[in-house]
């Protein structure tokens, strides 16, 4: 090592050694610790704390180096100079002259040094890396948390919605309905009697399309009777709708959760159900709900054509939809072949003690 030799010479003379002018210009920073002190460094190290290579020689590692950090940092200078472990990369955060953090990259290795073990190290210095990242992941909080308000305040307009038509628009059909009939009974002529009866039938219609509207915007099964029951009711009317096979199992399922998370995972289960009818030209759908070891299980499987084969480009929003509400429930969601490699299979998994 070409800075051992010329740190070496005790009279402090100078002497041309090769690649000596690369290092002391070399973007990437370069030192020398021997006794937790430094020993050597280029101008390029120094100044990622401010100091010039002169200042910063002779300081010791608790100079320079966060308090949060030194144990970490002096443990892994004795693990080199020990030879138990020759060289090591790991990060770290430093103290600048002004006080400021400075987060590096450093890669370490032992080498004798006026006779007896030191380390030698290139240090990087990441600071601005890492405040990107950290600005990225606080930008992802956000969006997150935007993504759960506008979860929140969807099922507050769904259930306000909901209600709205059941009891106005439904209330008014209702009775026109009333109103209809007793024209009916009220008129001998054939020609008027067979108006109203067309009456009746679109009255009728627009009664159970306002019913449906209603529970799609909001399932009051789902508030009276809880998840599972909502879960069977909407697979029979899939079953109905795409006279696609549908079961759920186990037959019963009693745990409590919160409304909320309720809500959730009823979401998520509509949503799965949406993509199997839109993409995957399956026969038969299996859906599994059960609690184990302090956590539930929602399995939905089909045996359709799979993800790698359907139409779909790039990311289905829908998925993503999914595994937002699955993380905002504490959990995970997964997307992966279903039995046998054919058909999806979409798992959910969450907490209950974070949903009760």
């Amino acid at each position: 090592m070409m800075i051992e030799e010329d740190a070496a010479m005790d009279d402090g003379t100078m002497e041309e050694i090769p690649f000596r002018g690369l290092v002391e210009q070399s973007l990437a920073g370069i030192y020398v610790i021997q006794d937790e002190v430094f020993q050597y460094s280029n101008a390029t190290f120094a100044g990622m704390f401010g100091y010039s290579a002169e200042e910063l020689t002779g300081m010791h590692l608790k100079d320079l180096v966060a308090p949060d950090c030194l144990q970490q940092v002096v443990g892994n200078y004795h693990l080199r100079v020990s030879g138990e472990r020759p060289s090591i990369r790991f990060t770290t955060r430093g103290v600048h002259k002004n006080g400021s953090l400075v987060h590096l990259e450093v890669h370490g290795s032992s080498l004798d040094f006026r006779g007896r073990p030191a380390v030698v190290g290139v240090g990087i210095n990441i600071t601005e890396q890492v405040r990107q990242q950290e600005d990225l992941q606080a930008s992802r909080e956000r969006l997150r948390e935007l993504a759960r308000y506008i979860n929140t305040m969807r099922e507050e307009q769904r259930s306000r919605i909901a209600r709205e038509l059941h009891d106005v628009v439904g209330g008014i059909l209702t009775s026109m309905k009333l109103d209809i009939q007793r024209i009916n009974r009220r008129v001998d002529d054939p020609e008027v009697t067979g108006i109203v009866d067309d009456l009746l039938g679109l009255v009728q219609e627009s009664i159970a399309a306002v019913r449906q509207i209603s529970e799609d915007l909001r399932p009051g099964i789902l508030d009276h009777l809880g998840l599972h029951a909502a879960l069977q009711s909407a697979l029979r009317q899939f079953s109905e709708r795409t006279e696609i096979s549908a079961t759920l199992s186990p037959g019963h399922f009693d745990v409590e959760l919160s409304q909320s998370s309720a809500t959730a995972i009823y979401r998520i289960f509509q949503e799965a159900l949406t993509n199997i009818a839109r993409h995957a030209k399956a026969h038969r759908v299996e859906v599994s709900l059960a609690a184990e070891d302090g956590e539930l299980h929602l399995d939905i499987v089909d045996d359709g054509q799979g993800l790698v084969h359907s139409n779909r480009t790039g990311k289905s929003i829908g998925l993503v939809g999914m595994a937002e509400r699955a993380r905002e429930l504490g959990g995970t969601l997964t997307v992966g072949d279903g039995a046998n490699a054919c058909g999806t299979r979409i798992s959910l998994c969450i907490p209950l003690e974070l949903n009760q």
